[in-house]
């Protein structure tokens, strides 16, 4: 199984397009979201669940199990068969693309083994990869099944999500982390202390914004205050407004302006720090040529996302704009996360 001369761009490159395929499914995630076709698909066969209903008599087998749920009766109540199709196969092909995912992941997985291309150092991340796919596949089995069997869920919870999307972001760093282990030469590593701490910073900042992002979407917290810079009317919303429910802790977790508030604020912050982190990054005396090359990077999309982020809380309301909006600022989200993996990986806090 272990042969160090064997070449190891093919795994890099195998990971890499496990890195796209991760993205184009959480954008997936996303469009299953904001369309509210989380919870379209009642039952889910594991071999003929991977293909739609192929007749009108599938169709209308598959919408009679839609009919029984709380979305349904609460919110789709007068839904056709036709806007039934629309919201199943959004989570149709989301599931289907988690499947795909898994074929191409194990299928090389296997012919490296019988190449022998794995080397010893490997072999414990890809069990962690493994199996943080598994817990990923899983965490996704019970958000939606939790949704399908609450009486009164119209959709899958904002904490399920939050937990099924960060889970997913950690798959994809991982992936990107694992392949850029075999492809950055060391003379691309430098060393900046100031630089590498506040990478740190912001990577940690950026996970709290992106689990409030999740919030944001789960509880369509947008809705709740579609204007801006102002909240309704404020900078800073009242503390009866922020604080409406007992006790004042769950205002942190559910309450949707106190939630945008959060997610707003977070945004500022960090595309301060993004600033200061490229004012330091143009001061290293010795960068090495990706870090020099791709230093601009961080600030660019910190700005692109602040003004993405701006227009889908205006257009929250609109559904179609909304749509499309979400799914960039997600987009955009993940790219700025693995351009600061990136860069964490290219700075180092000390030599070795």
């Amino acid at each position: 199984m272990l042969d160090k001369k064997r070449s190891l761009r093919p795994v890099a490159i195998w990971l890499l397009v496990g890195v796209a395929m991760i993205i184009i499914q959480v954008l997936l995630g996303g469009i299953t979201r904001l369309t509210g076709s989380g919870l379209s698909i009642t039952r889910w066969d594991l071999v003929t669940g991977s293909l739609p209903p192929m007749n009108d008599a599938e169709w209308e087998n598959a919408f009679d199990g839609y009919k029984q749920t709380a979305q349904f009766k609460t919110i789709n109540s007068s839904f056709t068969v036709s806007d039934f199709k629309y919201i199943y196969f959004w989570e149709w092909l989301h599931r289907v693309w988690a499947r795909f995912i898994s074929v191409v992941f194990i299928i090389p997985f296997i012919i490296f083994i019988i190449q022998k291309r794995f080397q010893k150092w490997m072999v414990n991340p890809l069990l962690v990869l493994f199996g943080l796919g598994a817990v990923q596949g899983l965490v996704g089995w019970i958000m939606v099944a939790t949704g399908l069997h609450g009486s009164n869920l119209l959709y899958v919870r904002h904490y399920e999500l939050a937990t099924h999307f960060m889970l997913a972001l950690l798959v994809l760093c991982y992936t990107l982390w694992f392949a850029l282990k075999m492809l950055v030469k060391q003379e691309n590593i430098i060393v900046s202390k100031p630089l590498y701490k506040l990478s740190v910073s912001i990577i940690t900042l950026l996970t709290v914004q992106l689990i409030y992002g999740a919030f944001m979407a789960g509880l369509k917290a947008g809705m709740f205050a579609p204007t801006w810079p102002e909240i309704n009317n404020a900078i800073i919303p009242s503390g009866d407004i922020l604080f409406k429910k007992s006790p004042s802790i769950i205002n942190i977790f559910e309450n949707e302006i106190m939630i945008q508030f959060i997610h707003r604020g977070l945004a500022y912050i960090l595309f301060i720090l993004v600033c200061i982190w490229t004012y330091r990054a143009y001061k290293i005396s010795q960068p090495s040529p990706l870090f020099n090359k791709t230093k601009w990077l961080p600030i660019t999309l910190v700005s692109l996302q602040v003004i993405l982020g701006v227009f889908t809380v205006l257009h929250s309301g609109l559904k179609q704009e909304l749509l499309w909006l979400g799914v960039s600022h997600q987009f955009t989200a993940m790219m700025f996360l693995m351009v600061m993996v990136w860069e964490i990986y290219l700075v180092r806090r000390n030599k070795g």
